[in-house]
Parts: structure tokens; sequence; C-alpha cells
């Protein structure tokens, strides 16, 4: 009985056109065969099992066939293989023609071997043909030895070169041979060979169980066919044929159906972690590893991410470019389709990265189930996820307007005038919740031409809210509501009232008491978690004889720390003179910048013997901006100021925004302050917000 050959032994390929799927090889060599161009080095490289070997053996017998290309037996280029020199390398017996596997041979001795060998001439046919299978496995020392025979060989000698790794042989032995790149055998292809095998050999499979085997393949057709081959050994035998089927071929190989990466990715899209893990959980109590599974899904995942990309639907067949990269099935293209359409490009994009990830860490985790679980849980918990597109997409949208609502009114007993021609306009500053805290608030007066009366009963009222948004200013009478624009500072005083006063043409207008109709509401924010609410304004009305100007109103809650007021007359002693002498000596050292602004910044005191500086900064900050090296340069420049022996003391103090500004001068009787200061309004507001009057400017003269 004669021994068993293996399907990918018995169907190699013997002349160029046997070969499948490399058509720019072949057709290359055939020209320079047929033209006399034939070189004396050659590398073969690409993936494993696609016929660089093959080829390189069949070039061979090309070389030294005995018949003439053009006669009767050899029309052609390729080998007659009935000739005696091609007999002899079909069986693998040839003197003249010498494999040699380089991953054994690969030292510098058997180079050296090999190059003395090639000097002489061969024994019968034209040419000395080495193939170095592996090539890459040979040394640096060793490829080093071959280069000189590689740039001047013999002309009997010819030297083919098959790697998988063409990166791995110095650049001096490639720059001296031509290079042939071979290509993945396309799935197609692969089919359409193994139905031709399957024919031949009598076996029945169908085109599902094909397509099966040439993707276990993975473009490699001796992997397709080695598959096939243990298939077939497996495979239950029927009216004396053996038959393949789908299952006993996945059983065969340990894979599953990719049915159930699709109820996995349905899973997901319905955010259901029970059904996730009940799948997973199915394949693994059957046997199936871990890492198999993982490794499955990654190819999975990735052409759905190819899919998506070319835009392949199930209802469409793959065509161009979605064929090209899709080398599975028609199911499976669909499959693949299905999924796809559930998710966005960037979705897939994610899971892919995950589950490669994952894919990853099992190879070094012990409990693989429990990461597999996770990464496939991940994949759910993503889901979840607001895209990062989306919060950035978010940030220059306008907030919402929030509802307006109808506040407590605010009036005033009538006949209770702020002076002579009084009449004002109302303003609120408003915030969005992102904004800085309100700066101080401002209350502006009235011109002299102008008259009204202000009528309050109730007090506005306080409501919290989650952002507020400025109305446009709304116009009745005399009064017009608007909002105030904001002010780079930072302060917790709370929110501001701003007053002022409207032009000569309107308050002229003014003889009789205005009715202001319901005004819109204005927000200021006086905390995080708090707005303040301005009521509508029913009446008004005043004389003209008073115009004053509040500027602003500030929260009387915590009293403000006071610093001493600078004393210049002590000793005769200029503290504005010392103080930019000071800032300008810090700002002279690398380093020292901040400190010196906070100088600059800061008022000074003299109290006896002792020089007090009260600073802006917290106790925290203060050690930090004006450190050791800062507090050393201060004293050595007080000490060269001739300001005598003068103690220094820094004094932590609140921001500048928030410092609290000295109460107004005393006024006498019928003075805008006194005025002011006992107008309900003012008295209300500084009750309700907790605040006092900075300061008042009369427009008067």
């Amino acid at each position: 009985m004669a021994a068993y050959q293996v399907l990918a032994r018995k169907y190699r390929p013997q002349l160029f056109s046997d070969v499948i799927g490399q058509d720019h090889v072949t057709r290359t060599l055939m020209n320079a065969l047929s033209q006399g161009r034939i070189a004396h080095g050659y590398i073969f490289s690409g993936h494993r099992g696609i016929g660089k070997t093959t080829i390189a053996r069949i070039l061979a017998s090309a070389l030294n066939c005995r018949s003439e290309i053009g006669s009767a037996i050899r029309p052609t280029p390729e080998p007659c293989n009935a000739c005696e020199s091609c007999l002899e390398i079909r069986q693998g017996n040839a003197t003249d023609v010498i494999e040699i596997d380089a991953a054994t041979n690969r030292g510098i001795d058997e180079i050296r071997e090999l190059r003395d060998a090639a000097r002489y001439r061969p024994s019968r046919d034209k040419y000395k043909i080495y193939i170095l299978d592996e090539a890459h496995q040979i040394t640096d020392a060793a490829f080093n030895a071959l280069l000189k025979t590689l740039e001047e060989p013999p002309d009997h000698i010819v030297f083919m070169m098959a790697t998988t790794q063409p990166e791995d042989i110095p650049q001096t032995i490639r720059s001296r041979c031509q290079h042939f790149s071979f290509h993945a055998v396309k799935l197609d292809d692969i089919m359409g060979q193994l139905r031709t095998i399957a024919t031949a050999e009598d076996i029945h499979a169908d085109d599902a169980t094909l397509s099966l085997l040439a993707e276990a393949g993975d473009g490699s057709m001796r992997d397709a066919l080695s598959i096939m081959d243990q298939a077939i050994a497996s495979a239950p035998v029927v009216d004396g044929r053996p038959l393949l089927e789908t299952g006993q071929v996945r059983e065969l190989m340990g894979t599953v159906s990719n049915v159930v990466y699709e109820q996995v990715m349905e899973a997901v899209h319905a955010n259901n972690s029970a059904d996730v893990l009940a799948v997973v959980g199915r394949l693994l109590d059957a046997g199936n590893g871990a890492p198999q599974l993982a490794r499955q899904f990654v190819r999975y995942l990735r052409n759905c991410v190819v899919a998506k990309i070319t835009g392949l639907t199930p209802e469409t067949p793959a065509t161009g470019i979605a064929a090209d990269l899709l080398q599975i099935s028609p199911e499976e293209r669909n499959r693949a389709a299905r999924t796809a359409a559930l998710f966005t490009e960037e979705e897939l994009s994610r899971f892919l990265s995950i589950v490669l990830r994952t894919f990853d860490e099992l190879g070094y985790r012990q409990e693989q189930r429990f990461h597999l679980e996770l990464g496939l849980l991940k994949l759910v918990h993503v889901q979840r996820l607001v895209p990062i597109e989306e919060l950035l997409s978010q940030l220059g949208a306008k907030p919402a307007k929030t509802p307006t609502t109808t506040p407590s009114a605010i009036s005033a007993p009538r006949n209770t005038s702020l002076g002579d021609g009084a009449s004002s306009s109302l303003r609120s500053t408003s915030t969005t919740a992102a904004s800085a805290p309100s700066p101080t608030p401002t209350l502006s007066a009235p011109t002299p031409s102008a008259s009204a009366a202000w009528n309050s009963t109730a007090a506005p009222s306080i409501a919290p809210m989650a952002a507020a948004t400025a109305p446009k200013p709304v116009t009745a009478g005399s009064m017009a509501l608007a909002p105030e624009p904001k002010k780079q500072s930072v302060s917790n005083e709370g929110p501001q009232l701003v007053v002022s006063a409207p032009t000569k043409e309107v308050a002229a207008k003014i003889d009789t008491p205005a009715v202001i109709e319901q005004l819109p509401v204005a927000t200021a924010e006086i905390a995080p978690a708090f707005t303040t609410v301005l009521p509508d304004v029913k009446a008004v009305e005043a004389p003209a004889t008073f115009a004053p100007t509040i500027t602003s109103f500030e929260r009387a809650t915590e009293p403000a720390q006071t610093s001493p007021k600078p004393n210049d007359s002590d000793n005769g002693l200029d503290l504005e003179a010392l103080q930019h002498t000071l800032a300008r000596a810090l700002a002279e050292v690398k380093g020292q910048t901040s400190a010196s602004e906070q100088i600059e910044d800061a008022e000074f005191s003299l109290n006896g013997d002792t020089l007090t500086i009260q600073t802006t900064l917290s106790k925290t900050m203060l050690p930090v901006l004006i450190n050791a090296e800062a507090d050393r340069i201060l004293k050595a420049s007080l000490r060269t100021a001739n300001v005598g022996n003068l103690k220094l003391q820094l004094l932590p103090g609140v921001p500048a925004a928030a410092k609290a500004k000295s109460k107004p001068r005393a006024a006498g009787s019928g003075s805008a302050a006194e005025l002011a200061q006992k107008h309900p309004l003012v008295q209300q507001a500084m009750d309700l917000f907790s605040a006092e009057i900075s300061n008042i400017i009369d427009l008067r003269d």
C-alpha cells in the first residue's frame, strides 16, 4: 500500500499557471525567462503557505529545463516537466538545485562552505541554483560572508531566498537581489481551489463548509489544505464519500459560530448585561477557551468596523473595497453588516479597542474567565457614557432661559421722595451657573431734571434657581430693567443692585406717578445654590430737586478686616515711595514677580517702629507667594533705604475684590448721603442684602 500524501503536497503547483493568487510574480518571471533577463539573486517574501518556495522550485525547473522555449514540448516559458532535469527537481534529488533550510544552517561556517562550492560549475545543468528557505534566520556574519559572492557571482549561480520577514535581511543583501513581495491568497481563490480538490477527491462539502475552511486558512493556501485534510479524516462516510459538515469542522477547529457574537452585540445594543454574561457563560461551559473566544470576537468586530466604514448593508452584495477588505463568506458579510447597523463607527472602534485590550490581558491573567466577562461588560458600560464630542459641542451652547415668575411687588409709601428731581432706572446683574461670582453692586442716581417717588410695601423674595439669564432691557416711563455687564473680580459679597439715571428727555415727561406694568424678572447670583429674584416695581413718583448716584452696595454680614491707614507724617517717612522701592527690589529678582505684585497692591502703615504691610493674600497663600527669600529681600531693602531700624510685619487679608470699603462721611441735613440713607428702597436693599452704602456721587452740581 502506497504511503498517503497530504493534500498540500499532492496538489502542489508544478507550473506558474497553477499558482493561485500570485499573478504579479508569475507574470514577471515568465517575461524574464522569455527575454533571457535572468537575475543572479531573488528574494521571495510574504505570508506563510502562499507559494514562495513552490515558485522558487518552478523557476529552478524553468531555468534548467532542457527543452527550448517555443518548441513543441515547451511552447511557453513554463517548464516542460518531462525532461530529466524537470523530473529530478520535482522529486527533489537534482544535484544542481540545492535547497537549504537556513533555520538550521545559519552560521558562518555553513555559508562559507556554500560560497566555496558555488565557485564550481554545475555538474550537468545550465545553472547551479541555491534555494535558501527561511533566509531571515541567517546571521549577520554569515550574510557578510555571502555578500561578495552576491555582488559579483559566477555566471552559473542563482540564489533564491524565501522568507516571511524580509526586514531582517540586511539592506546590503536586499539591494543586490530582485525582491518579490507575495500577496495573501484571497478567500474566493482559496474556495475555488478547495472546491476543485473536493471534486477530485470525491468529497461531499457544501459552500458554507468550504468557506469556513477557507476562512480558517487566513490567506494561506497550505493552511487551508491542512485543515481540510484533517476535516476529511474526522468526517463521517456516507455512501462511500466523506461528508464535511459545518458543525463538525467548527468543533474540529475549536471555534464557535459568529451567530453567538451577533447575539452578544445585540445584547450590548439593548444595554442588557445579563444576556451578555449568559452567552459568554454558555460558551465557556462548553469547553471553549477564553483566549480563543476573544481572538474570534476581535476578528468579528474588525469585520463590523470595516462593514460600517465601507457602507455595507445586508441587502447589497459586497463590491469594490468592501469585497477586498472583507475576505469572508457572503453570509458572514451580511451578519457583520447587521451588527454594524446597530452602532456608530466611533462605538465600533471603541468596542474593538476594548476587546483587543482584553485579549492582550488574557495572556498573563490567571482568572481568564473573569477578565473575559469584565471585558465584555465594558462594552455595555461604554454605551452609557456621553461621547466627548457631545460634551465639547455643548460648551458653546446658550443656556436655556428660565421661566418668568411673578414675585412679590416692591413699593414704598407715597410722598416719600429721594429729593428734588429724583428719577431712576433699576438694573440687576444676572449670571449663569458657570460664571464668576457677581461683582460689587452699584446704585446709580437720576439726573437733575428727573422727578419720581419710590413706593415700596414688600421686600424682594429669594428663590433657588439653577441658572439665570439676563432679560433684555424693558422701558416703562422712566424705568428700565437691564443686565449689568460682568466685571472681572471675584467676590463673596452676594448680589448687586444697580440704579442708574434716565435721560433728561425721559425724566422730563414724569409729571405724575408713572405706573410700570409687569417687568421681566432679573436674577443675580448670591450663592452657588441660590439666586435673588428682583420683583416687579409698581409705581414711581418723585420731585425733581435731588439727583444722587449711589454707586454700590456692599455686604455687611461679616465685618471686613480693617488695616491701619498709612501715616506718612510719622518720622517724615514717605510710605508710598518705600512701597515702590520694596516692590522694585523684588521685581529685580528672578522668581519674585508675584511677590512684587502683591507688595505693590498692599497697604503700608507705620505703627511706632513696625512697618505693617496689609496684603490681600489669605493665611495659606501669604507664605507661598511671599516666601523666605522674598522676606529676606524686603528686610535687606529696608536696611538700605535709610529708614531706621524698622521691624517688618506681613498681615494676611482678603482678596482685593472683597475688601470692605470705608463708610461715607457723616452728612449734614439735606445732603445727598442723608437723603440716600433715608430712602425706603435703599433701606430695604440694605436689609435684604445685608449691605452698606460705600460711595455716593451727588450729581446736582
